[in-house]
């Protein structure tokens, strides 16, 4: 393994890593704790470091705890051999699992460092997660990342009522029974990001 921490408590490490598929003793509780302090560590780093506005910073922090940020980190730390499965679990561990176990050794790194849980947790995320790096971010898939702030910013129904027009598609984003954007595109998926994009410019950076 690539964490770079060294854990006290072996038993910690061990549940960090068992899935619910193998004990009773898995990492969901670990990932509840882990999930909010890397919110809270990614968003203090953007708010010391970039001058940007509050929208920007929202979408810089969902870019970073997304499950397929999350899924890279895995695999960087080289930790699958390591995860602890039940026989019920079939196949290859999936993003949504990956992203989890990640969020649950930052919940046991907190937990096992005691008084020093933030500042070990902090060398974690400095360590693996590239945060210097973030004007380099290429993300064009507006759709999954507008889910993502979406489904952390507001409790809501989210969809997409796309119809085909005479040179392609219009499809329209709608919150609840809001519209909230339009985008049009050649195929269906073109014009779904189109208005993902316009909804993220509205809702998130526009005014803000």
């Amino acid at each position: 393994m690539k964490i770079g921490y060294r854990f006290k408590d072996d038993n910690i490490l061990k549940r960090a890593l068992t899935h619910s598929s193998k004990s009773e003793l898995n990492y969901e509780r670990l990932e509840f704790l882990g999930d909010s302090i890397l919110d809270f560590v990614v968003g203090e780093y953007f708010f010391k470091n970039c001058s940007d506005d509050e929208g920007k910073l929202t979408v810089l922090r969902s870019h970073y705890v997304s499950e397929n940020y999350l899924a890279t980190i895995f695999d960087k730390l080289d930790i699958e051999k390591d995860v602890i499965l039940g026989k019920s679990y079939q196949g290859a561990i999936s993003k949504a699992v990956k992203g989890d176990i990640v969020e649950a050794l930052i919940g046991a790194i907190y937990i096992d460092a005691g008084e020093n849980g933030l500042k070990e947790v902090d060398k974690f995320i400095e360590k693996h997660f590239d945060l210097k790096n973030y004007k380099n971010i290429v993300d064009d898939n507006y759709k999954s990342k507008l889910q993502e702030l979406v489904q952390g910013n507001f409790k809501c129904k989210m969809q997409y009522v796309t119809e085909p027009t005479n040179d392609g598609f219009i499809s329209s984003f709608y919150m609840d029974e809001d519209k909230i954007s339009s985008g049009a595109g050649k195929s269906k998926i073109e014009a779904e990001q189109s208005a993902a994009k316009k909804a993220i410019d509205k809702l998130f950076l526009i005014g803000k």
